[in-house]
Order: structure tokens, then sequence, then C-alpha cells
């Protein structure tokens, strides 16, 4: 456990920052806890911290801490709306790289407007837990590839789904796909936790523009109504308005946005 003085003005006393385990630090004043620090490798490799702190004073050493001890780079997430938050990691050193839109999506048909939506001529789409392993582990890599190719996969929603690594496909039943007859052409993730969320919708680049996303959407979100739910939430990232426009084009809403940071 190490612990590192910092003179504060939050007390007459200096306020002491202490490692309490390989990727956590508190804040102490008088031996009073003003701050939590902590920090997380994603499934993706990339390191994450974040901070909980009743003054500002006590986030600045912590911040200041963990990018002392920390390798760089280092991200971290926080809501727009939280300009406070946001300023104090700007005052850390850190820049916004991307935004994330968070949108809450109607599933019920009548509302979307996808109750009469079916697949292409020549594809199926085959329900959450009945795809094909092989098959689908395939067509994750194929996407995959080609999003690293082009924008980047870290441009696509965080994802925090721990995983093995070097295993893209966590829970193959949580995947819904659209088939031809010898090999898968999208998919679509839904998992639900707290509450149902769409956590990836992609399709190969050489079969887009033919309705296979719109299909899987309807697939999925009128799964997700005959179960019970009438919403179902998601994230966009802010330079993909043709997600954007998917979504908002059968009602979905942003409820805010995400700002990751960077140093």
């Amino acid at each position: 456990m190490n612990t590192t003085p910092f003179t504060s003005g939050l007390s007459e006393n200096a306020v002491q920052i202490t490692r309490v385990a390989d990727w956590q630090w508190h804040a102490l004043d008088d031996d009073l806890v003003v701050g939590r620090a902590h920090a997380l490798h994603r499934p993706d490799g990339r390191l994450f911290v974040s901070v909980d702190a009743w003054q500002g004073a006590a986030f600045d050493k912590l911040a200041e801490v963990m990018v002392a001890e920390l390798p760089a780079p280092l991200y971290t997430v926080v809501d727009e709306a939280d300009a406070e938050l946001t300023a104090g990691w700007q005052r850390a050193g850190f820049t916004v790289r991307r935004r994330e839109w968070e949108y809450v999506v109607p599933t019920d048909p009548q509302v979307t407007g996808l109750d009469a939506v079916l697949p292409p001529s020549g594809v199926t789409i085959v329900p959450a837990g009945q795809a094909d392993e092989r098959l689908l582990r395939a067509v994750d890599r194929a996407i995959r590839a080609e999003v690293e190719a082009t924008v980047g996969w870290d441009s696509m929603p965080a994802e925090v789904v721990p995983r093995p690594e070097g295993d893209t496909i966590v829970d193959p039943s949580a995947y819904a796909v659209a088939a031809a007859p010898d090999r898968y052409l999208g998919l679509i993730r839904v998992v639900r936790v707290k509450r149902p969320r769409i956590g990836l919708l992609a399709v190969l680049a050489g079969e887009q523009r033919r309705g296979i996303a719109r299909a899987l959407l309807a697939h999925a979100l009128g799964t997700l109504h005959h179960a019970g739910s009438t919403a179902a939430w998601t994230e966009v990232h802010g330079t993909n308005h043709a997600a954007s426009a998917l979504f908002e084009g059968v009602g979905a809403r942003t409820t805010g946005s995400n700002l990751e940071l960077v140093r």
C-alpha cells in the first residue's frame, strides 16, 4: 500500500492518496475517505480510469496520481451533461476522443413500423440461440476485420463484457443472424442484464444496403416485444450517421450522450 501526501486546503492536514489495491486508490483527509479511484482493463485491452470524489481538489489529486502511476494511454467515459466531471478530466490532461449517443428504442411493431419488414430474397433470419456457432464466429471475424481495416473497431460502441482473450463471441445464444444458404451475412446481439440492450448490429460490407440490418432489427425488437419488453437501449457512435438514421427511423429517441476521453 503506497501513500502520497498532498496539501489541499480541504483541512489543515494534507490529503493523502493511498493505493489500496493494484487498481484502486483512496483520497484521505484526516483519515476520512473523500474520494475513490480505480482503473480497469476493458476486453479490448484499453485501460479505463474513473474517480468518485466529494471535492474538486481530491479529484485532481487522485487523477494526478493515476496519471503518474499508470501506463498511457488512459481512457475514461463521462456523461456529456456532467460538465464538472468533464472539466476535471480535462484539467488532468484528457481530451475528447469520441461521442456516443444513447437511444431508447420502442419494440412495438405498430410503433416502429417494422411489422411488415422481411429480409431480402434468399436471406433468412435465424433466431437467437439457433445459429450455427462456426458460421457465427466466421461472420463475426469477417465483420470485425472489415471495420478494423476502415474506421477501426474502437469506433464501435464500447464493449465491456468480459471474455477469454481472442474470443469475441462470449454467448452465442445472444446473437440472431441473417443467413444465406452457405454463410451468414450479418448479426445482431441483444443482451439482457437490467434492461434489453442492443450491443451490436452489423452486416458484411458487400451485403449492405439490401435491408438486412433493418430485417435483423425488426426481428430483434419483435422478439423483445413478444417477451414483454416495451423498449430496448443502444449506443451509436456520433459519426455513424447511417446507424443513427436507422434507429431514429423506427422511433428511437436520444436519452443522452457519453464522451470518451483519452490522455
